[in-house]
């Protein structure tokens, strides 16, 4: 890693990109990215690749597969059409924050509000940051209990480390935020 860092970053970063375009989500890439390049590099070059990636497989949605997106969920998310309308870029970047749908179908979803690809971009990158983050948290964390031992800590260790416990909570935070979030926005 440390004498191919570019070349292994272009590779991850690639490699995320494909997994989203074709049905990936993001947890597992958050995960591997904070093992392998720590929490700041991994948690920037995985939503770099996962903003990418959804990017790409909205525009494909969009021209390819948008009125059988719409005749699937446009019933369910209608009352939100008008609210994205008026606001899209913060309505957009509140659903990304907010999450709670699986990845892939919330790279889908935005084909019925016909977001800007501008506006869809930015608001994936800094929507998902403060999980990614806290997910390549938890692999940095990993990764150094590794380093740290020999052998395989018991279960317990590892929950009590303050390398794995702080982005649990941090995770625990976001979610109480989403849950309240959630009951105002819906």
């Amino acid at each position: 890693k440390e004498t191919n860092l570019i070349f292994i970053s272009f590779l991850f970063f690639i490699l995320t990109i494909i997994w989203v375009f074709f049905g990936g989500f993001g947890s597992p890439a958050a995960l591997i990215s904070g093992f392998i390049f720590g929490k700041f590099l991994g948690a920037f070059l995985v939503a770099l690749g996962l903003t990418f990636g959804a990017t790409f497989l909205y525009v494909f949605a969009n021209y390819f597969l948008k009125d059988f997106i719409k005749e699937k969920f446009l019933f369910k998310f209608q009352n939100l059409v008008l609210k994205f309308k008026k606001n899209e870029f913060n309505y957009f970047l509140l659903y990304r924050f907010i999450g709670g749908i699986p990845f892939v179908i919330a790279n889908l979803l935005p084909v019925i509000f016909n977001i800007k690809i501008k506006n869809y971009f930015i608001g994936t990158f800094l929507g998902i940051i403060p999980q990614i983050f806290i997910i390549a948290s938890l692999g940095s964390g990993l990764d150094k209990i590794i380093e740290q031992n020999e052998t395989a800590p018991p279960i317990i260790d590892l929950l009590f480390s303050p390398e794995i416990y702080i982005p649990i909570l941090g995770f625990i935070f976001i979610v109480l935020v989403t849950f309240v979030i959630r009951k105002f926005f819906y």
